[in-house]
């Protein structure tokens, strides 16, 4: 893509609305832009960002077992009343009537929906286990929306929900979803933490909240430092085998959000100098809450003995358009986002230090042209700005790589290329440099 054709609105000075990280930088790098207290427009630049957060979670999920749909946003309240939650749910559920004057709501969650779906097309324990999921905007009307896509009233999300014959089958498909979130967000450059969790207004008796530590995180957490360097589960892992020892050995450690902290657990475990207590952001919340649903919306299915019974069920979120955030404020300096690879909204930042200039513009065309033969998203800064500016600016929004190219450079047959990750630069002859961008972007983008 060249610069000179795209749509970046870059802000110089940051919003007074703006208190952390990831609003600050999301706005001022022409991200997103506020239509609405908590609502936000995805720029072009934003907005392939999310695509790509978007893809690694279906892959993830369709790699664990699951299926996908999409429900509607829309929902009957009748069906919230059926599970007994429309009256209970609170002022964030945003309600409203149709024409006709039936009463209707903007999904803030659909375990209802998915529940009526289910209990329409299964009948008989012979068609369990089933794992369905889709991705799906949310509203829910917070009191005091905050902190840019972290905490906005419109959001994106991917629901899983499980059904099960009984409780050992749907602990299974718990299981399933516990190690596919750990690699979800290790794919994104994130280390996320499984820790017990309340299960709030979704209910049930099993729950953990996946949480990556950073200073702008909404609660309290406390963990074992050990748990930060557990081996992620493989490409190769098997969702049709045992699972368990994988989440035995993450629950080993002591993990916790402030409202499941036991102080003097945590320091009698815990050696003091493996104890982590800082603040955390919540990325994805797994639930498991057996028959809450099925039992009072008549989910049931047909036994071998004949009898029926409600199926198990669980349910599992991420966060995909607040996750875009959340890896901001994993990654970021003073002079802006430092995206990884795999969700990088363009892998190279091309800068042309002298458009206009006959060799500097031929060599960046024959370099455009060779790394996007090779599958390389490059945005090519083909305008006439000064050379600081052009730095700035892909600086602020953080593309992995820079590949500059200027007159000097190029009297030495060279040009420059900038890791964003650490600042590390090397010169090269231009063919080198597009073969080395091209084998290091791909090696980051092998699904590990």
């Amino acid at each position: 893509m060249r610069l000179s054709r795209y749509f970046l609105p870059l802000l110089k000075e940051t919003p007074s609305e703006a208190q952390i990280v990831s609003h600050q930088l999301m706005l001022r790098a022409g991200m997103i832009r506020q239509e609405g207290a908590g609502i936000y427009a995805w720029l072009p630049l934003g907005f392939r960002v999310l695509k790509k957060i978007e893809r690694i979670v279906r892959e993830e999920q369709d790699r664990a077992g699951a299926v996908e749909m999409l429900m509607p946003t829309i929902q009957q309240a009748e069906l919230w009343r059926e599970s007994g939650r429309y009256d209970a749910y609170g002022k964030e559920m945003l309600r409203i009537k149709d024409r006709g004057e039936r009463e209707m709501l903007y999904g803030p969650t659909n375990e209802e929906m998915i529940t009526e779906i289910f209990r329409a097309g299964i009948r008989s324990y012979k068609d369990l286990p089933k794992l369905l999921y889709h991705i799906q905007w949310k509203f829910r009307d917070e009191i005091r929306p905050r902190f840019g896509v972290m905490r906005g009233r419109e959001f994106l999300m991917k629901d899983a929900y499980s059904f099960d014959f009984d409780e050992a089958g749907a602990r299974r498909s718990y299981n399933r979803m516990f190690v596919a979130y750990l690699r979800t967000f290790a794919r994104m450059g994130l280390t996320s933490i499984p820790m017990r969790a309340e299960t709030g207004p979704i209910g049930g008796d099993l729950s953990h909240e996946f949480i990556i530590l950073a200073d702008t995180g909404e609660s309290a957490v406390y963990c074992d430092r050990r748990l930060l360097e557990l081996p992620v589960p493989g490409a190769d892992t098997d969702f049709e085998g045992d699972l368990q020892p994988i989440i035995d050995r993450y629950t080993s450690y002591y993990a916790a959000t402030d409202e499941k902290h036991d102080a003097a657990a945590f320091e009698k475990q815990i050696a003091e100098a493996d104890r982590i207590a800082a603040r955390g952001i919540e990325v994805g919340h797994i639930f498991y809450f057996g028959t809450k649903y099925s039992e009072p919306m008549r989910a049931h299915v047909t036994g071998p003995d004949g009898k029926e019974r409600p199926v198990e069920m669980g349910s599992y979120g991420v966060g995909v358009s607040r996750l875009a955030g959340a890896i901001i404020e994993a990654h970021h300096d003073e002079a802006g986002c430092k995206w990884p690879v795999p969700v990088a909204p363009f892998h190279v930042g091309l800068v042309n230090l002298k458009a206009g200039d006959a060799g500097t513009d031929d060599a960046c065309e024959r370099l455009y042209a060779a790394l996007e033969r090779e599958g390389v998203e490059t945005l090519y800064d083909d305008t006439g700005a000064r050379p600081g500016e052009k730095f700035a600016r892909m600086d602020l929004i953080g593309l992995p790589y820079q590949l500059i190219v200027g007159p000097r450079g190029l009297e030495n047959g060279v040009v420059e290329i900038k890791r964003r990750a650490d600042g590390a630069r090397e010169e090269l002859a231009p063919e080198a440099a597009a073969e080395k961008l091209v084998a290091d972007i791909r090696a980051a983008l092998a699904v590990a």
